[in-house]
């Protein structure tokens, strides 16, 4: 089976889950002292909902980056107060040079221990507060309910620049390595798990309501018990941000409570928001079918999605089943996240969201899912699936 690693690196009651009032996860209002704080990066996925959560907060915020990703996304007199830099962390750090200072540094584009090395010596000493944005890929078993201080994955070359399925825990081991030896005692490393939410350019978690949304017969792997974890962005960029501001140096596991979400209630989640986006669609304009886009969940096992060479996680988004090598998988530890602050929204609002998201998009972006069966394979396995239900006993 394909390395869970392999499929991270090749995309670079579940309605009350965790229901929690608005003003327990999120900071609202101005911050009581506004900071200075510097991103690198910040123009791809996470980015984009740190700074807008940041901006909100009041602080001041200074981007770092090529200018390739997005390159326009904070342009515009409403974006005025976002201090932009070109340059490449890899060859090209002269932006950064000076005196300046700022209360906190956001690394969110950490791949190469070199560049997190230059950047983080570079900065040290005019930054307070070093934070890296890592992965639970950084784990050297999957087989273990993996918390902070788990063995750590290590490359038989560490001197390898090339991001793999193979190297990519490895490498963001030794990113957060680099970070601590350029400024110890002074950096803050989180883990996400599968960051999901709107503007997610993988399609990774967004398959799954946007299969709901088209309807029909729905193929949903293994049991409806098995576990997954997954992180709303905006959850994730909330959690960055009041760590930074509470100046809290640690690491932590960014990602769902260990044992709480299934693939039954994301799949259930995934379907009521469908049928309330259609039926909202309805009362708005005639229905050019059924409202709710009714559809139905057909439970395949595990071993004949594997004979059907159905592969977890890439062909079925957000599963893998919890046996043999990846027992671990949905146990990871947040409980220190949990203590130091992280909280979570509930998961029909991260699902209807990503819906919202997904359907607001052009149409020839929504006619190719980046991740998940296409309609025709599909169709073929659960055909193939329901053949061998009648087929007659030799």
């Amino acid at each position: 089976m394909q390395s869970r690693r392999e499929f991270l690196s090749a995309g670079l009651s579940a309605a009350g889950l965790f229901a929690l009032p608005a003003s327990v996860w999120s900071a609202s209002g101005r911050a009581a002292e506004p900071l200075r704080i510097l991103v690198l990066g910040g123009t791809g996925f996470l980015g984009p909902h740190f700074v807008e959560a940041a901006r909100a907060r009041g602080h001041r915020l200074t981007l770092f980056n090529r200018g390739k990703t997005n390159p326009a996304r904070f342009d515009g007199a409403e974006f005025g107060d976002i201090e932009q830099l070109r340059g490449d962390r890899k060859s090209d750090l002269s932006a950064l040079e000076g005196d300046r200072e700022w209360d906190a540094v956001l690394d969110t584009s950490a791949y190469i221990p070199a560049d997190v090395t230059r950047s983080a010596e570079l900065l040290a000493s005019r930054v307070k507060h070093y934070q890296i944005i890592s992965t639970v890929s950084v784990y050297a078993r999957n087989d273990i309910a993996n918390d902070e201080d788990s063995p750590l994955a290590t490359l038989a070359d560490p001197t390898v620049t090339e991001v793999t399925g193979e190297t990519y825990g490895g490498l963001k081991a030794l990113c957060e390595r680099a970070a601590e030896t350029a400024m110890p005692g002074r950096v803050t490393v989180v883990r996400p798990g599968l960051i999901v939410g709107p503007g997610d350019p993988t399609d990774r978690f967004t398959y799954w309501p946007a299969r709901a949304d088209r309807g029909g017969e729905i193929l949903a792997p293994g049991g409806a018990g098995e576990p997954t974890q997954f992180i709303d962005v905006r959850d994730l960029a909330a959690f960055m941000l009041h760590l930074i501001e509470s100046g809290t140096v640690d690491v932590f596991n960014a990602d769902a409570p260990a044992d709480a979400l299934t693939m039954g209630a994301l799949l259930a989640s995934c379907q009521a928001a469908a049928r309330r986006a259609n039926t909202i669609n309805c009362v708005r304009a005639p229905c050019p079918q059924p409202a709710g886009h009714d559809s139905t969940l057909t439970w395949v096992p595990v071993e004949f999605l594997a004979a059907q060479s159905v592969s977890p996680w890439q062909d079925m988004p957000v599963w893998i089943p919890a046996v043999g090598d990846y027992a671990g998988f949905g146990s990871t530890s947040t409980e220190r996240a949990q203590q130091a602050g992280l909280r979570h929204r509930p998961l029909d609002e991260t699902v209807s969201a990503a819906l919202a998201w997904w359907r607001s998009l052009p149409e020839e972006r929504r006619a190719g899912l980046k991740a998940g069966l296409s309609a025709e394979r599909e169709a073929e396995v659960l055909r193939a699936w329901h053949a061998r239900e009648t087929a007659p006993e030799a």
